[in-house]
């Protein structure tokens, strides 16, 4: 396992988190969220008239209420267990722009575009849940829902719709009714949400009406903190990290106040690295990964659930996409985050892309082979095998082989394993060649619903009534 921080360098800095919320304060830009956070302990700012201190007592007593694990599930029912140090769910996440193959051009993400990648998603084996995005055709104020409804129909995956405005998890949480058809949510917790913090320090209207809104069902909110080193918080990693771990801490304390319980996952691996060279933030660079990984160290000092994104700058699939996908996706794997978002995604989170998100399958394959180790015990030691095929023969036909190829040697199609001849006569394809190859297939077929006739209907006419509204 990777480690990048010691136990003693995580408490200075959560000691420096708990002096930013004491004694800088945070932005609460709802009346309604200030108020109820004077009752429970903040202190209001002499200066600022929407400031709150959060006392270190506070902090603590709402911390311990928020729970150190919980499930999320798909509707195909497998469930997972969040909770700090266990393994990892890998999402894809969202955009304003969509691009195939390894074209140089990118289009407006249409319903089309969406229900391409979704569908895309849906059948890779590393990929556990979708993320919502911003569907051209439609008003700002609906993408939130009607892309939960496209995701809903398209993938029986876990569902993490991004909201755009606070109405709009008041149709999802409707929709969602429809979708379980009966079923309790608080049993069968399909979807998950969540917000980022204006880093520095400052919680908006939107995002605090979001918490209150969707308060009382026990739904998983996923806390981001997104600071951008150079820009919004210190240009020091150390610094960045202290103001994060303020951050989520605020929106975890909020969301304990306005619901006791809750449960939240720790983000502070939203980072953003500012280039002082080009003026653009950066997602893919070394320094990103550091504050990842050592994002989820710090939710693991809390024993608290975590996120992260992997990320690239590239505007295009090519070698600078796949190398800091690896570097950012290794870091997460060995990291221990239990939820990372960015399969498919590239140019700094603005394009999503169905031949990327292909090729990032693959990665969080080989990376989680890479983790597993070696395991050392009598069976795998082979001892008797090796005395058994001594100096002639082949281990091919052994019982050994038999009973470990599987576990032990990763199985792959995307790669090219052949020699140069076999490589020729099969069309010398690059392997984004082959990812396209595989993204027709998928497309080529017939498009799988995952919602009945009548779900459809009911969603449709939800779907209406508040885009009617607007």
């Amino acid at each position: 396992m990777l480690q990048i921080l010691t136990q003693n360098e995580r408490e200075q800095i959560h000691n420096t988190a708990l002096r930013i919320l004491e004694e800088v304060g945070v932005m609460v830009r709802d009346k309604r969220v200030y108020a109820k956070l004077l009752d429970a302990g903040a202190d209001p700012h002499p200066k600022t008239p929407d400031a709150l201190y959060f006392p270190a007592g506070m902090v603590k007593k709402h911390m311990e209420m928020c729970p150190k694990s919980f499930t999320v599930k798909d509707r195909k029912d497998n469930v997972t267990e969040l909770k700090s140090g266990a393994g990892a769910l890998y999402y894809t996440s969202n955009g304003t722009l969509y691009t195939r193959g390894t074209s140089k051009k990118a289009v407006d993400i249409g319903e089309k575009e969406f229900m391409d990648f979704i569908r895309v998603s849906d059948k890779l084996e590393n990929v556990h849940g979708v993320v919502g995005t911003s569907i051209i055709e439609y008003p700002p104020g609906a993408r939130d829902f009607v892309g939960f409804r496209l995701m809903a129909q398209n993938t029986y995956k876990h569902l993490r719709p991004c909201i755009y405005t606070p109405r709009g998890v008041d149709a999802i949480i409707e929709m969602a009714d429809v979708i379980l058809d009966g079923k309790s949510l608080a049993d069968n917790m399909f979807f998950t949400l969540g917000y980022s913090i204006v880093s520095p320090l400052t919680w908006s209207e939107t995002a605090l009406d979001l918490m209150i809104r969707s308060s009382g069902h026990k739904i998983p909110f996923m806390i981001n903190s997104e600071p951008m080193a150079g820009g919004t918080s210190p240009v020091t990693l150390a610094g960045s990290l202290a103001s994060a771990d303020a951050e989520v801490i605020s929106g975890i304390v909020i969301n304990q106040v306005l619901e006791p319980g809750r449960p939240c996952i720790y983000n502070a691996g939203f980072a953003h690295v500012f280039d002082m060279m080009t003026t653009i933030v950066l997602t893919g660079a070394p320094e990103n990964a550091l504050l990842q990984t050592a994002g989820a160290e710090m939710a693991a000092y809390h024993n608290l659930p975590c996120a992260s994104w992997c990320l690239s700058d590239s505007n295009m699939l090519d070698s600078q996409a796949s190398y800091e996908k690896l570097t950012t996706l290794m870091a997460h794997v060995l990291g221990k985050v239990n939820m990372v978002w960015g399969i498919g995604n590239i140019e700094t989170s603005k394009t999503i892309s169905p031949e990327v998100a292909v090729i990032d399958n693959e990665l969080i394959g080989c990376s989680e082979r890479f983790a597993r180790g070696i395991i050392v015990d009598e069976e795998r030691l082979a001892f008797d095998t090796i005395k058994e095929v001594g100096f002639s023969g082949s281990f091919l036909g052994t019982d050994n082989t038999l009973d470990f190829y599987r576990e032990e040697l990763r199985n792959s199609r995307l790669p090219s394993r052949v020699n140069r001849l076999i490589w020729v006569e099969k069309g010398s394809k690059s392997i984004e060649e082959r990812a396209e190859n595989v993204v027709n297939g998928i497309l080529s077929k017939e498009p799988e619903s995952y919602l009945s006739g009548t779900q459809m209907d009911k969603l449709m006419g939800i779907q209406k009534r508040y885009i009617d509204r607007m």
